[in-house]
């Protein structure tokens, strides 16, 4: 069953994801697409039953106000406006509508259909992905979060065999994580998995690289070279597989939003990447990736498992990194989730870590001054990744785990808790 779809136009506007989730939220399919945007290519989105042109305090970029092309008045197309006093639109708002007047113009105005949940969205993703594959197959990087493991899932769903799962181990990955991917995805689930183990290749490009849009671009790009040459092993890959959520798009920057920070799926592909992007999930946010997954069949375990960046530990081991740093974040790490896990945090807290800065603190241990590195643990709770709030934790259960990993990583001699929600600090450090 199509789904009947709102199109929010950015003309300037910090809330356009408000906007989209507060449509969505009413069971109809909402999009944010440029301001820009021609009728040729609002002709190509399916279902279109209004337009809501959305402004605000970035209407003016490089010294000129962003406007929407005059002809899409035309085309009929019932159409509102919020905070952009050049509209033609007989509908004017000054500030957000409220939810009746947000549910007027959905339904009495535009005649949609509250038709939009995970069942439907999937049943078009397969129909999409197959008309857009077509007998081609599919190279998927597997990292084994929720994102990677969900379009897998659609995947599988769409093309069955036509696709083949790429796991890198970057040494980049959590303790253990990468023997978990071989073991539920190779083995458990049956997939057509590749093991490919880069970890001294990629520490080698990462060598004294310190600056964060650096590290991201360097792992992104060369991520895909390893699926360039993995591909080239095999026959008819045409097409890269992404867990690209919508998040990753509006922190990598829009026509009138600045970046926040660019995503590795994002920012940092090559220009002379060989293959068309096959990305399904490029349009929910995080709780609707979970919700999308639930519904594919997914295991509770792996759908409500904590995000963890593509980049991994790479932007968790601040600045240049190093092998001992690494360590030392590799092994605190495990520490706070075995903790976690054994208090119930990890059910209660949606992603939590720890993260090592690039410089020493003095410390005592057996008696003398020593040097050692500084964790820092971060507990985080969200819904969409927009935004995120703190989670207080029991002193107690703070001193534990500072007790564990003080005693257990040699090299660390200070454990602290940030305190930041976002914004104005993001999830992650870098």
């Amino acid at each position: 069953m199509k789904q009947d779809m709102i199109v929010i136009l950015d003309l300037g506007s910090t809330e356009n994801t408000v906007v989209a989730r507060q449509i969505r939220d009413m069971g109809v399919y909402s999009e944010i697409h440029p301001h820009d945007i021609t009728p040729e290519e609002l002709g190509k989105l399916e279902n279109v039953k209004g337009i809501i042109l959305n402004g605000g305090e970035n209407r003016v970029v490089d010294g000129e106000e962003v406007v929407v092309l005059d002809v899409l008045y035309d085309l009929g197309i019932p159409m509102i406006s919020i905070d952009y006093p050049q509209s033609k639109c007989e509908k004017q708002f000054s500030a957000l509508p409220t939810e009746e007047e947000m549910k007027a113009f959905v339904f009495d105005v535009c005649k949609s259909e509250a038709n939009w949940n995970m069942k439907n969205f999937i049943a078009d993703q397969v129909e999409i992905i197959r008309r857009q594959v077509g007998d081609k197959k599919v190279l998927l990087a597997l990292s084994g979060g929720v994102d990677s493991s969900v379009v897998a899932a659609l995947l599988i769903k769409a093309i069955g065999k036509q696709l083949t799962c790429v796991h890198v181990n970057h040494g980049l990955m959590r303790k253990n994580e990468s023997e978990n991917v071989v073991e539920v995805f190779g083995k458990q689930l049956d997939a057509n998995l590749v093991y490919v183990d880069a970890t001294d290749r990629f520490l080698g490009k990462l060598e004294g690289v310190a600056d964060p849009e650096e590290k991201r671009k360097i792992i992104g790009s060369e991520f895909i070279r390893v699926f360039e040459e993995e591909a080239r092993k095999l026959e008819g890959i045409e097409f890269l597989g992404q867990g690209t959520i919508y998040p990753d798009i509006i922190e990598s920057g829009t026509k009138t939003a600045k970046v926040v920070k660019s995503h590795h799926n994002v920012g940092g592909l090559p220009e002379d990447l060989q293959f068309a992007l096959v990305e399904p999930l490029a349009q929910l946010f995080k709780d609707e990736v979970r919700a999308c997954g639930v519904e594919l069949g997914l295991p509770a375990e792996m759908v409500y498992r904590q995000p963890f960046p593509g980049p991994g530990l790479g932007v968790r081991c601040l600045g240049a990194i190093t092998r001992d740093r690494l360590e030392a974040l590799r092994e605190s790490d495990a520490i706070l989730r075995e903790e976690f896990a054994k208090t119930g945090l990890d059910k209660k807290v949606w992603q939590y870590f720890t993260v090592v800065p690039d410089f020493k603190a003095v410390g005592v241990r057996n008696h003398e001054r020593s040097m050692g590195y500084m964790v820092v643990i971060r507990a985080v709770n969200t819904i969409d990744a927009m935004t995120a709030s703190i989670e207080r934790i029991d002193y107690d259960i703070l001193e534990n785990i500072c007790a564990r990993i003080t005693a257990e990583v040699p090299s660390v001699s200070r454990v602290c808790y940030e305190i930041t929600p976002k914004p104005v600090a993001t999830i992650e450090f870098e």
